[in-house]
């Protein structure tokens, strides 16, 4: 086995709170083995535009605080690019890199994963605040949104019956509800909409005007945004969109839910209603203390991978302890809501 001697460390696809906290695992790591760390900038951009900078002890002290990344991210797809991914490793030989840790959701592990089916040697760092990575118990980030989500829920539920208004709080969630759930039953939301159960529009206008008639005239309603809608019980699921145009990973562009929620309530029922989009609000500033450890003990595992060589894992926490799982494994489907979160959903919220 050949030990590595210098590595590559990339951050990829949304930013996302404790990124910074992993690059400096990463690098203490690495240094405690005598292994050289090299920061890609731009995520998988970095290799089209020759963008790095060293890391080192000195320059990545006192960042695990910090939100965003030093390394700064982008959506770039090396497989959509005329270049193809060749480039990749034309880059990793020029700037003589024995292996890459790729930190990042699940655009930028598929990616991973589909260049380590060419034989190149990438292991993965799950990071999302949706929390739908596979193979992990939780992903960091996560726990930085569903605390800014909570609050913002607190804060609207006081204006909420001040003006005996609906307050539609719309949050992050992709193709899995966690922070919907989690915010929502953490803010003791009256309505939680997630993508692992299509809502029904009649069944939630029928929900409020219940509400209503017992004189209750404030509620809150919790939406993902990729929070699925069916006009009728024989229609098919649908996204709401405000923009059709896929992003570079082919997906589409979400939002605009929490808005179409609202007229729909405020049409159908009567009570005035307003939207609050989080949006990026959830991925910026700081990172809880548990989301800055949690990602350094993922970082910290990382270079332990690359170190055996076990190249095409993802590091990951499974109850209390970190371990490691396969990108393909990780990849394959998204971590949905289980049936017990659910029912949990469903039971503390209005019937």
């Amino acid at each position: 086995m050949t030990r590595p001697k210098k590595i590559g460390v990339l951050t990829s696809g949304g930013d996302c709170p404790g990124l910074n906290a992993a690059l400096r695992a990463v690098v203490v790591r690495s240094a405690e083995l005598g292994i050289e760390v090299l920061g890609i900038r731009g995520g998988y951009r970095g290799f089209y535009s020759d963008e790095t900078q060293p890391l080192t002890l000195e320059n990545t002290e006192g960042i695990a605080a910090k939100g965003g990344t030093i390394l700064t991210n982008s959506r770039l797809n090396p497989f959509q690019q005329p270049e193809g991914a060749q480039v990749v490793w034309e880059q990793k030989e020029k700037w003589g890199l024995d292996a890459v840790i790729a930190v990042g959701g699940e655009g930028t592990l598929s990616v991973a994963r589909l260049l380590y089916e060419e034989g190149f040697p990438i292991v993965g760092v799950p990071k999302t605040i949706d929390n739908d990575v596979d193979g992990t118990d939780y992903t960091f980030g996560f726990d930085t949104a569903v605390s800014i989500a909570t609050e913002a829920i607190d804060r609207l539920r006081t204006t909420a019956e001040a003006h005996e208004r609906v307050m539609v709080v719309e949050v992050m969630g992709r193709r899995s509800g966690w922070i919907a759930a989690h915010a929502g039953l953490a803010g003791d939301a009256d309505v939680i909409l997630v993508p692992e159960r299509p809502c029904l529009a009649e069944g939630l206008i029928q929900k409020v005007q219940n509400e209503k008639k017992k004189g209750n005239n404030s509620l809150i309603v919790v939406v993902a945004e990729g929070a699925l809608f069916r006009d009728g019980s024989d229609a098919a699921p649908r996204l709401i969109l405000n923009n059709n145009e896929p992003d570079v990973f082919g997906r589409p562009r979400l939002g605009g839910v929490g808005a179409y929620v609202a007229d729909l309530l405020e049409a159908n029922v009567g009570l005035e209603s307003r939207v609050t989009v989080l949006g990026h609000v959830q991925r910026g500033g700081s990172p809880t203390p548990r989301d800055r450890v949690l990602a350094m003990r993922l970082g910290n595992c990382a270079v332990e991978l690359v170190w055996q060589e076990a190249f095409g894992y993802m590091s990951a926490l499974k109850g209390a302890s970190i371990g490691s799982v396969s990108l393909q494994k990780a990849t394959q489907d998204r971590k949905a809501l289980s049936p017990e979160w659910l029912e949990m959903v469903e039971r503390f919220t209005i019937d």
